[in-house]
């Protein structure tokens, strides 16, 4: 077997198990077979390749085996399999994990959130029920609010392949609906996954941009209407981290050279801005009379000019004028359209 064949098949043989521990019950050949043609994007796969696999992840000693039940033999993992990845927790580590769980709704209907829903039953399955009943007590007095109402049940065929991209490094034709804008088919190179205020967004390489302007953009996954994997690879650039890359950025936009925005806030909302700083890196200089000044290096005026408007006439933009003048075009708009006349 050739180096290839055998990283296809050990690829296979790991997200053989990982099908299995999501079916306690066990799962079909067939079944297999179509789970790992849909999860690894395969064009075709024989069932004898499926029980082949299965045959030798036995002879590597794997609890795996077959069971006889009603609707066919069943493919499943043994509770020796089970019993060799033992999981423990304090009634304190689940109500953290809970609130955690809780802060990731929106990744609804992602292999992410399959993910935290599978090893969150592993825990309940696990643990000893003084150990449970501890945490639900607890748990009671604690609530996880303001998110927003929204599921990416409709996207996930898209993700899978994103994802599969971003690991094999290879280029994506997608149909893209801008706000705005008519649909579109683009052509990117994934770089990585960004969530941000219970929202996806896909860091990526567009084609088509020209060589003097930067080429890496973020797309929201919500306006993706197709996503196809195809068979081009790309070189990511050289040094790109994702963590480097944001770092210098408030919110979803940057990489980009940041741009100084000074905001003058009242002495009545400076104590919110304390309560939640707005950048790592703000600088406050505070006032005599309990306002302060913040400036804020950010890459886009977008990052800041929302929090400005949600404070109203308790925050001004001293600078840059850039940032000035769209506040006026903003503010004018806005007089516009609640004028009574």
């Amino acid at each position: 077997m050739n180096a290839v064949a055998r990283n296809e098949q050990l690829i296979r043989q790991h997200k053989l198990l990982q099908i299995l521990e999501r079916y306690r019950f066990g799962r079909l050949l067939e079944e297999l077979r179509d789970d790992l043609v849909e999860e690894l994007g395969l064009s075709s796969l024989h069932v004898r390749t499926v029980r082949r696999d299965l045959e030798a992840l036995q002879l590597a000693g794997v609890d795996v085996d077959v069971h006889e039940q009603e609707r066919g033999r069943a493919w499943k993992l043994g509770s020796g399999f089970r019993g060799s990845h033992k999981i423990t927790a304090s009634a304190s580590e689940l109500i953290a994990l809970s609130l955690g769980r809780d802060l990731m709704l929106p990744l609804v209907g992602t292999p992410f959130w399959h993910g935290i829903e599978t090893f969150w039953n592993k825990v309940r399955e696990e643990l000893p029920t003084s150990v449970w009943e501890h945490y639900e007590k607890y748990r009671r007095f604690l609530a996880v609010l303001g998110l927003p109402t929204k599921s990416y049940e409709n996207h996930q065929g898209v993700l899978k392949t994103i994802n599969r991209a971003i690991l094999e490094h290879r280029v994506v034709e997608i149909e893209y609906q801008s706000l705005g804008k008519p649909a579109a088919q683009r052509r990117i190179e994934p770089l990585g996954v960004i969530y941000f205020q219970s929202s996806l967004y896909i860091l990526a390489v567009a084609q088509e941009l020209s060589a003097t302007e930067s080429p890496i953009r973020r797309f929201k996954l919500d306006r993706f209407t197709k996503a196809t994997a195809l068979d081009e690879w790309f070189k990511p650039p050289e040094d790109f981290q994702l963590d480097d890359y944001l770092r210098q950025s408030t919110g979803i936009f940057s990489g980009q050279d940041p741009i100084e925005i000074a905001v003058k806030i009242s002495t009545l909302a400076a104590p919110w801005v304390s309560e939640d700083p707005w950048h790592p890196e703000q600088k406050v200089q505070r006032h005599a009379d309990g306002s302060v000044t913040l400036t804020l290096p950010v890459v886009h005026e977008l990052e800041v000019i929302p929090r400005v408007l949600a404070l109203g006439g308790e925050a001004e933009v001293l600078s840059p004028d850039s940032c000035r003048q769209i506040m006026a075009r903003i503010v004018q708009q806005m007089v516009c359209r609640y004028s009574p006349d």
